[in-house]
């Protein structure tokens, strides 16, 4: 079978633009005859100064973006009957303020070097896809996606696509290279789903609606298709068939995405008593304590490579009201479909003793 590879850390950034023609891109990819040779996925590039710093500071502000609003009313009470509540108040307002700060700075010296527009447009989601700070991800992560010849322009082109992707890891960093899946495939809006209540704090909700992303909901997400019509690998997969269902209600296939590197970009601590969990749970939101680069709290990623292997699209005929077994049929398929990306570009990636386990 027949692979493209495309490195998006070292797309010129000249060419990192809406207006930008995707065969423009494709004529930078690399195809290859069955799988990339070992070890060739998993290369770390050097980067400018200017952006590792943006995304050391970046990335922990919208890390902690995320979790202002849960722990500033909790800190807000406490400061009021203890000096320890008010001194991690303060400690949490001077951190958030410092680093927002800092990216506002960046935001003006990125936008003259990118030449980017000053602010997001109300209307063209497209055009807010190729915001700078998603561009600098790429260069971070020495970001490369990998997909097959079944899927090259202009196989799909009228084709609405569902893209599912794991593993979800602390954050999925490899998804945020947004002008891609709205440019290589075809020219359809891309729209990722996030968990609702992100999509209601401060900040981030204008950032992330204005990219395209949706609440990670059936109707939303079927809404938007109409408009169109050595550790082991855990895949948390085998009970998540709602995708499924709505991709046959929809008839619009299922490509299998795999995220090499997403689980290695932060260390997770792990609740051992569930705590966490069921609190996940309730929120409808994940709270998952971790460490970044440096053993920073919460803070910016491991440059670690990051390579997004997408595998055949699994075609769903449109079924109306799918049967228990016809979604099962077809979520055994797409974990299939994950089970074939991962096997085929694993040792390129450098993982070769690793396995895939579904649980």
């Amino acid at each position: 079978m027949k692979y493209h590879k495309l490195n998006l850390a070292t797309l010129p950034d000249k060419l990192y633009h809406k207006e930008t023609p995707a065969e423009k891109w494709l004529d930078l990819a690399i195809s290859s005859e069955g799988a990339f040779p070992p070890n060739s996925l998993n290369k770390v590039h050097p980067i400018e100064t200017d952006v590792e710093v943006e995304r050391l500071a970046g990335i922990a502000f919208y890390m902690i973006s995320n979790v202002v609003p849960f722990l500033l009313p909790i800190l807000l009470i406490a400061s009021f009957f203890s000096q320890t509540g008010a001194l991690l108040l303060k400690i949490l307002l001077l951190y958030f303020t410092t680093l927002f700060s800092i990216t506002q700075a960046f935001n003006a010296i990125f936008i003259k070097k990118y030449n980017n527009p000053k602010q997001f447009s109300p209307t063209d989601m497209k055009e807010n896809q190729y915001i700078h700070t998603e561009r600098n991800n790429q260069k971070y992560m020495s970001m490369q996606f990998v997909w097959p010849d079944s899927m090259n322009r202009p196989k799909l082109e009228d084709q609405p696509m569902i893209f599912c992707a794991i593993p979800h890891g602390v954050a999925p960093m490899g998804i945020t290279a947004y002008p891609l899946w709205s440019k290589l495939f075809n020219d359809k809006l891309c729209h990722w789903t996030c968990a609702p209540v992100i999509l209601k704090i401060p900040i981030l909700q204008k950032y992330m609606r204005g990219i395209g992303y949706i609440p990670a909901k059936a109707k939303s997400i079927t809404d938007t298709l109409s408009m169109f019509q050595s550790y082991d690998e855990k895949a948390y997969v085998k009970k998540r068939k709602g995708i499924v269902k709505i991709a046959l209600r929809c008839g619009v296939p299922l490509v299998p995405v795999y995220g090499f590197g997403h689980t290695a970009l932060w260390k997770v601590v792990v609740d051992p008593f569930g705590v966490l969990e069921w609190l996940s749970l309730k929120l409808d939101v994940s709270l998952t304590p971790f460490f970044g680069r440096f053993g920073w709290f919460l803070g910016p990623p491991n440059r670690i490579p990051v390579c997004v292997c997408m595998g055949d699209p699994i075609k769903c005929p449109k079924i109306e009201n799918p049967t228990q077994e016809e979604i099962d049929k077809y979520h055994g398929l797409l974990m299939t479909g994950y089970e074939q990306v991962f096997e085929q570009h694993k040792k390129a990636y450098g993982w070769g003793d690793k396995t895939l386990q579904f649980v």
